[in-house]
């Protein structure tokens, strides 16, 4: 007989859940603040939640493999620091420009990649591996600029960040189109299949013929891609590489994929619950903002929901 009662603990705690969650809170904050449902803000609140977002939906790939990824808030600092000083060399705009941003681009792929070799070639866990790089990029960071933010960017450079398409935030459009892209993926490639199969059983994927190896290296370096991406949008916003951007990201990111309904132990979970789950944590930040509520109490109440999610996670999987 089908098990009625997994399928509907499976359902409230996945996308159904979190989305009616959502949509309670956005009725709750719009009856509380006349401001709240204004166009201006709702475009705002993308925009706040864009950076961190962008990050989760690479953490969402890790994450669906039962690993995680610590290193993403230091990959911010480290990817927008390098972009910068790149942006600072004597090129033309239309030489320099996209140079710069491939190299971050680089330099996330890269620390992905290293993260994923370690693990599959040394044996090392997924939390050890990122810890130690979170510590490398922020040091490194430091290192390179001296502890002092890099100004005084090529004019253009802040578009990316700061600019508008059609009233729309430049940062929210590429969240779209990155969510979009990962949901694909995920859903409709034999990829995304791979990454669910060794998320719900190591062992029975590598039987069964998928190179695991070759998934972990990949969802890794697609995180670290990502938190590149975000770390050039930030750079952008605030026209400068700040060694000390992007600190304590990694709670957000992974609050978000959580809260999305993502399993943290793999094999369970989707980039719309992510979406939504980052929505809803930037939507309950704004809102308490909007009633001017201190910003340690908001730490609390964020502190709550995740834990709520977990919780939720585990009566799930009983």
């Amino acid at each position: 007989m089908p098990n009625h009662t997994g399928s509907f603990r499976s359902r409230l705690s996945g996308e159904l859940g979190i989305g009616v969650a959502f949509i309670l809170e956005v009725l709750v904050f719009s009856f509380l603040s006349p401001y709240f449902f204004s166009a201006d803000n709702l475009l705002n609140v993308t925009l706040q939640a864009s950076i961190t977002a962008i990050i989760a939906v690479g953490m969402t790939f890790v994450i669906l493999t039962g690993g995680i990824d610590l290193s993403v808030g230091s990959l911010v600092a480290f990817a927008g620091i390098v972009t910068t000083s790149f942006l600072k060399l004597d090129a033309p705009a239309e030489v320099i420009f996209p140079a710069a941003l491939l190299v971050g681009l680089l330099v996330g792929a890269g620390s992905g990649a290293l993260a994923g070799v370690c693990m599959t070639r040394f044996n090392i866990a997924p939390f050890i591996v990122t810890l130690a790089l979170m510590t490398i990029w922020r040091g490194a960071a430091f290192m390179y600029t001296e502890g002092r933010p890099i100004w005084e960017l090529p004019e253009g450079f802040s578009v990316l960040g700061s600019g508008r398409l059609l009233g729309v935030p430049n940062p929210t459009i590429v969240m779209i189109v990155v969510f979009a892209a990962a949901h694909i993926v995920l859903k409709y490639t034999s990829f995304g299949r791979h990454v669910y199969a060794v998320g719900g059983n190591v062992e029975a994927a590598r039987i069964s013929g998928i190179d695991t190896r070759r998934v972990y290296v990949a969802v890794y370096s697609i995180s670290g891609v990502l938190s590149a991406l975000s770390g050039i949008l930030l750079a952008s916003r605030i026209n400068s590489g700040q060694p000390n951007a992007g600190l304590m990201y990694e709670l957000d990111v992974i609050a978000a994929v959580v809260v999305g309904g993502t399993s943290l132990n793999g094999g369970r979970g989707s980039v719309l619950g992510t979406f939504i789950g980052a929505m809803l944590i930037a939507v309950l930040r704004n809102g308490l903002n909007l009633l001017n509520v201190g910003s340690y109490v908001q730490q609390v109440v964020v502190g709550i929901v995740i834990l709520l999610a977990v919780m939720l996670d585990q009566w799930r999987r009983r």
